[in-house]
């Protein structure tokens, strides 16, 4: 991108710094639990970027090309370059992760099982955790394009369903739906039964192994995380008349209400699902 500025654009500059937050989850100095601590630092700061940062970007955009005359940078062009350096990091992130972080908690006896490598015993306990622990926490949302309109919490993980009716009458069409996953009132990683030390699952994947049972009219076709940032920008027409304290508190209550500035999905989520969410 070539600037009228000789200088970096302050939001790209951060990106630099964010990226050196997750350079430490993979210093070889530092320890395994720390790395953690460091890619949840990067990922929570990224969500935050996200909410502020790209939204002004994004507003500016919609404003129109009058306002493009007041600023030095473009703001179709910085966003642009968000995605782009945003995109390369998220990789990095995922390598971190699945290649250094899982085998490394592996050495210290600690496996996250996933959904195909459970025991018989695990699985029933995952359906007893269920019945007695997540059932008055699960909301199923069954979409229907231009009548069924969710509103998704901002920060909240969701499972989108896709699904297939087992109704002959209804000649197998398919189905979307949307599954909160209640991360804010249960632990992300699940303890499972276990001889081999310690065993772990991630709530999501629990959740997945349940949803034949909350969807029992329906074949499943696949579920996939996605999670929705929305813009929480404050706004403040005048800060000179009026209360600002005010305006203040009436602009952080409607952070989590903004319109949508990143949908994070499953990278193995189906184009048509995708577009059919979006």
């Amino acid at each position: 991108m070539k600037n009228k500025t000789p200088y970096v654009h302050r939001d790209i500059s951060w990106l630099s710094f964010n990226y050196r937050v997750l350079q430490e989850a993979k210093d070889p100095s530092v320890p395994l639990y720390e790395k953690i601590k460091f890619l949840a630092i990067y990922s929570s700061n990224l969500g935050e970027f996200y909410r502020v940062r790209v939204s002004n970007h994004k507003n500016l955009i919609r404003a129109g090309k009058k306002t493009f005359k007041n600023v030095e940078f473009h703001p179709k062009e910085i966003v642009q370059e968000i995605i782009a350096i945003v995109k390369r990091q998220l990789e990095e992130f995922s390598d971190i992760f699945e290649n250094l972080i899982i085998p490394s908690l592996k050495k210290e006896g600690i496996v996250i099982k996933r959904l195909n490598n459970l025991s018989k015993e695990q699985i029933e306990y995952i359906n007893t955790y269920f019945s007695e622990n997540l059932i008055p926490y699960i909301v199923p949302m069954l979409l229907k394009e231009d009548k069924v309109k969710p509103f998704l919490q901002n920060g909240a993980l969701y499972l989108g369903v896709h699904m297939k009716s087992k109704d002959l009458k209804d000649k197998g069409k398919k189905y979307y739906a949307l599954l909160k996953v209640p991360s804010e009132t249960q632990n992300r990683f699940i303890l499972l039964p276990s001889d081999e030390g310690h065993e772990l699952i991630i709530l999501d994947d629990l959740v997945r192994q349940i949803i034949p049972q909350i969807f029992p009219g329906f074949k499943i076709l696949g579920s996939y995380s996605l999670k929705l940032t929305r813009d929480a920008e404050l706004y403040i027409d005048d800060e000179y008349q009026g209360d600002l304290i005010q305006k203040i508190k009436k602009g952080l209550i409607k952070r989590d209400k903004g319109p949508a500035a990143r949908l994070v999905y499953d990278r193995d989520m189906p184009k048509d699902f995708l577009n059919y969410l979006k």
